[in-house]
Formats: C-alpha cells, structure tokens, sequence
C-alpha cells in the first residue's frame, strides 16, 4: 500500500477525509498522542486498524467526535455528571466510557456494551472529524505494543505502507494519551490517568473518583481464562515497549541516581549499550510529554538496556506517567 503523507492544509483535510469516508485508514494528530483513524460506524474499516497495529479485536477503541453534541449518536442518555464534565473538559484528554447506543459495530467497543469517546483539542483533528462527517475510531497511530506515536516520524516509521494516509503535524503537545473515565455506574472511576487528574474531575463534578484497582497494582494483568474484558486500551496487553530491556529504579532520589550510575557502568564493562531516562524530580508535565519520544529515541541509538528513575506517584500527572513508565518496562522495578 501506498501511504500519503499529506499536511494540515485545507486541502490535504479535505483529502484524508475522504478516504476515511470511503472506508480507509488516516493517522493524524492530537493533543495527546497520534491516533490512526476510522470511521466509527463502519465494521470492515474498524477491522482494518486493529490489522494494521497488530491489536488484539476485544482492546476497544476510543472514538473521536468534532462537536459535543455529536455525542447523542453514540449514547442513549447523558447525566448531570457526564454534562459537567463535557462543559468543562471538551475539547481536550478525557475520554468518557458510556453506555452506547445500538448500531455501534461490536468492533469499535471490543464488543462491550459501553463506548469510549473523546473531543480532541486539536485544530487538524477537529477539522478531519467535521470533513469526515462521522465519529472517527482512533487508537494510537503504532504498531501495538510499542510506544505511541508523539511525532508524525513515529507514525512513519510504524505504520508507513500499512495504511491509505498520514496527516504528518507538529509535536503532540501533552505527550501521554488521554485519561480515560468511566462514567456508567454511581462513582466515576478512571480506567487509565492521563494529565487530567483526579483532583481535576472531582473539583468540577463535586464528588469522589475512583480509581480501577488494577491501576493500583504494579504488576501486569494476569488472564489466564481470557475473560477479562478491558474497558479502555492500556488495561489488559503489553503497552509501549522499547526494544531495548527497560528496568525502573525508585527510591530516594540520590539513591536513584547512584544505583543508575553503578548499573550503567557494570553493563558498560560487558559491552551493554545503556540509555538512562532520569526527569527533574516534580517536572511531571515535561515528563508527560517527553517521555514516549525519549523511550523511541534510545530505540533510534540502539541501546540494550533503558535505566529509568521513577517518578512521584503521588501526583495526579507522575502517576499518570509513572503507569506508562511500569508497563513499558514490564513491571521490571528495582528499590534502592
């Protein structure tokens, strides 16, 4: 296949609306992450995003409307708390799970009955949606399992000849993908953290937020019987993994430092090429958005070994952060 490599241009909008109009595959930019994008309400075109990501068919996607009120197309019925939310955080990374209206492909959902949806803040990808003229299903523009895609070159090097076109933009500007919170039952609880933090969403709807208890394991999520059926991406699968081996270094931030001195020098005595991810201690938004590009960087250097310092899990944004960092590393922790 050939991939277009179209800009943010009017008439390159126009173009890529049209292919995923007519049933094909775009990748195109958003605050958050690029996402590689679908008509929503079209099966076979769903179909062709998990194949071309190499993503397992019951991780649901999140789909992407232009307008708030397109949101009555995919959800019989809103509450106070869902419209609260909506006034105050579209456009921009919350994703709300809602009971979803009939007529949305199982395909989309991961065959549940909920459906996830999102207003990006984002004039490309707004603009792309109201071409388009329907909701558009967009998980990350990568090959499933690696890390997503902040720069259109990520998008490239992953998805290049495996999908009809690539809207190349500029830089993502949070860097981590959008918090995902499921509004379907009496207390929200978030399903995946992102920049919008619990503190965030319980100041404007005026209550508590739960947190989804596997957020709160540091380990991976073991199935064995295959019935766990996850509400949002990021919940059940290996997620953005470098090529390289990855281990996470907590504790005392001097301590960190120096236990990632001595591994790198023991590593580097055998021949290991070691990259070392270390952020400022309560930079966590420069994190967010750094880290993804930093993870495809080493990648791009070649190194066998990543040494990351964790971060501060008692904020909002560096647990958010902290969530990526532990499942890009295979839960693989070491406290000094």
């Amino acid at each position: 296949m050939q991939t277009k490599i179209l800009t943010t241009s009017t008439e390159d909008i126009k173009t890529a609306a049209a292919i995923i109009k007519s049933g094909g595959l775009v990748a195109f930019p958003t605050e958050t992450v690029y996402g590689l994008g679908a008509n929503a309400l079209d099966e076979s075109a769903v179909k062709k995003v998990y194949a071309a990501k190499g993503r397992p068919n019951d991780n649901p996607m999140i789909v992407h409307i232009a307008r708030a009120s397109d949101i009555g197309r995919l959800t019989p019925m809103l509450s106070p708390v869902i419209i609260s939310l909506i006034d105050h955080f579209w456009p921009g990374p919350l994703t709300l799970v809602l009971n979803k209206k009939q007529g949305i492909p199982d395909a989309t959902t991961g065959g549940l009955h909920t459906v996830a949806v999102r207003m990006p803040d984002d004039a490309a990808a707004l603009a792309l949606i109201t071409q388009a003229d329907c909701p558009v299903a967009a998980p990350s523009a990568n090959l499933s399992g690696r890390p997503s895609p902040t720069k259109p070159s990520h998008v490239i090097e992953d998805l290049n000849g495996k999908i009809d076109a690539i809207i190349a933009g500029g830089d993502c500007r949070v860097g981590i993908e959008s918090t995902v919170l499921d509004v379907t039952g009496e207390t929200p609880v978030i399903l995946r953290p992102g920049i919008i933090t619990e503190e965030d969403i319980e100041a404007v709807i005026g209550g508590k937020v739960e947190f989804d208890p596997l957020l709160l394991k540091n380990e991976p999520q073991n199935d064995e019987s295959g019935d766990f059926k996850p509400k949002s991406p990021g919940m059940k699968y290996k997620h953005y993994a470098p090529k390289a081996q990855m281990t996470v270094i907590e504790g005392h931030r001097s301590k960190v430092k120096s236990e990632i001195e001595r591994v790198k020098k023991l590593n580097e005595m055998i021949g290991n090429r070691v990259g070392v991810m270390l952020f400022e201690e309560k930079a966590f938004r420069e994190a967010a958005h750094d880290f993804f590009a930093k993870l495809r960087e080493l990648d791009e250097q070649g190194v066998d070994l990543i040494l990351a310092g964790a971060l501060s899990d008692t904020d909002g944004v560096g647990f958010a952060v902290m969530n990526r960092m532990l499942k890009s590393a295979g839960y693989n922790i070491v406290k000094v």
